[in-house]
């Protein structure tokens, strides 16, 4: 498959793994800013004459363009697997205002595996914006997009308003000293040993819909500096409150940590584009 025309990060796509081996193939930007496309393409090897494909696939990775964002949708979680965004100096600076927004079902998800506003009420958790809304002042539309409930996971509160929002801020601060500062987020549910002395991979779920709660976040974050070079920071985050003293630098991990927990990939893509790669893990500077 060959893809054509200027792609972001010269030439970098944060590729991710996804079911039936869709992948994320390339994001580019099309006239204004605001316009984001995605190519994906799903690679299936099926019997030949076999006919097994007559009525159809039943799933594969929904990858969803925004007017801000670009996301990768999980069915079985009710919210995103990965969100991705581009961060630069005149996108995160505008006239948009959240005072408009509102929270609202994404009707482009089948019904059954979307989640609504009532999931949300009396369960104790924040609609935890993913692509955060104030990155995206620039454009109104953009925005508003973020208040789209496939762009949230149940936050605790604690941790959305205070650490969790120092990250984001934190992300947008960056714009001042690299030319586009790209972030992917999304969920991690993480085992514990319970105990019977056993790994188990446990989560809540809310609502009628039984909307997926994180045992964690992770924050991918791609500083492409003017020089060319990269930077990557990893960062995750535990879905419950945190220290709101605690540095930022306390949350940086080895990126293969969340390769491995999310089953995503982000070094091999990067090192396409560059032999200058700088991790930024803790103890860095």
């Amino acid at each position: 498959m060959g893809l054509r025309g200027k792609s972001l990060l010269s030439g970098v796509s944060l590729a991710v793994g996804a079911a039936l081996g869709a992948a994320l193939a390339g994001w580019r930007l099309r006239g204004d800013p605001g316009s984001v496309w995605v190519q994906a393409a799903a690679e299936l090897s099926v019997p030949p004459a076999a006919g097994v494909t007559r009525f159809g696939l039943p799933g594969f990775a929904q990858l969803k363009s925004r007017e801000s964002h670009v996301l990768s949708y999980d069915p079985r979680l009710r919210g995103p697997a990965w969100v991705l965004e581009q961060l630069n100096a005149e996108r995160i600076h505008g006239t948009a205002t959240r005072q408009s927004c509102d929270f609202r079902e994404d009707e482009s998800v089948h019904h059954y595996h979307r989640a609504d506003n009532n999931d949300y009420l009396g369960s104790g958790f924040d609609r935890g914006h993913l692509a955060a809304a104030a990155n995206h002042r620039w454009s109104q539309k953009a925005m508003d997009d973020t208040f789209l409930l496939s762009n949230v996971c149940p936050q605790n509160p604690h941790l959305n308003r205070i650490v969790w929002n120092k990250l984001e801020k934190y992300c947008r601060g960056l714009t001042k000293s690299n030319k586009n500062v790209y972030v992917c987020t999304g969920p991690l549910f993480l085992p514990r040993m319970e105990p019977d002395g056993k790994m188990y991979v446990k989560y809540q779920v809310i609502g009628k819909n039984n909307v997926a709660v994180p045992t964690h976040f992770f924050k991918v974050v791609v500083l492409e500096k003017f020089s060319g070079e990269l930077e990557l920071r990893p960062y995750i985050m535990p879905n419950s409150p945190v220290d709101e003293n605690a540095p930022l630098e306390r949350f940086l991990v080895p990126i293969e940590r969340i390769e491995r927990a999310a089953g995503l990939l982000f070094v091999p893509n990067l090192m396409k584009s560059t032999n200058k790669l700088q991790a930024i893990t803790a103890g860095g500077k």
